[in-house]
């Protein structure tokens, strides 16, 4: 039998996860606002991401149906956070952002959607509590950290969307 392991991601959601056969660890991270994230890492360094693809909620779905469904898909539709009104996520910035090679005050992200940057992951390096100043490049990857809703906002401002 499979051993899963659940961890609690205070502020982003929850994190499942299990040894697989061939020394990988796979897994599936649900975010707050209700996305999936299917991960592969390595068995030694579980926070060692190999692999990730954020699923839509109908793409969930059909893989949930594809793999059967079970207990845990039930369970997380019913999760509650330890943070209420809190969360925080991952946006990586596209070539095709407004906002890429730009300083990021120029985003106005707390004016426009109540969100705040508070760090930036750049080459494998974290810039924490980046200024207004910081110049945000192609690639880069922003913690954002808000209600939910102004999470999913924030996302589509710095991947050149509409946030009304």
């Amino acid at each position: 039998m499979v051993k899963l392991d659940e961890t609690p991601l205070p502020g982003v959601g929850v994190r499942y996860d299990f040894d697989g056969r061939f020394g990988k660890r796979v897994g599936v991270i649900t975010h707050r606002d209700g996305r999936r994230e299917i991960f592969v890492s390595r068995r030694d360094d579980p926070d060692a991401c190999a692999q990730s693809i954020v699923l839509s909620d109908e793409e969930a779905e059909a893989v949930a149906d594809l793999l059967g469904g079970s207990t845990i898909t039930r369970h997380v539709s019913k999760l509650t956070q330890d943070i209420e009104g809190l969360a925080m996520d991952w946006v990586n910035i596209p070539g095709s952002s407004p906002y890429a090679g730009k300083p990021l005050g120029e985003t106005m992200m707390r004016t426009r959607t109540g969100t705040s940057i508070v760090a930036v992951m750049r080459n494998g390096q974290a810039v924490p509590a980046p200024g207004p100043e910081f110049r945000l490049q192609s690639g880069d990857t922003v913690v954002v950290v808000g209600t939910p809703e102004g999470v999913v906002k924030a996302a589509k401002l710095l991947e050149g969307g509409d946030v009304r």
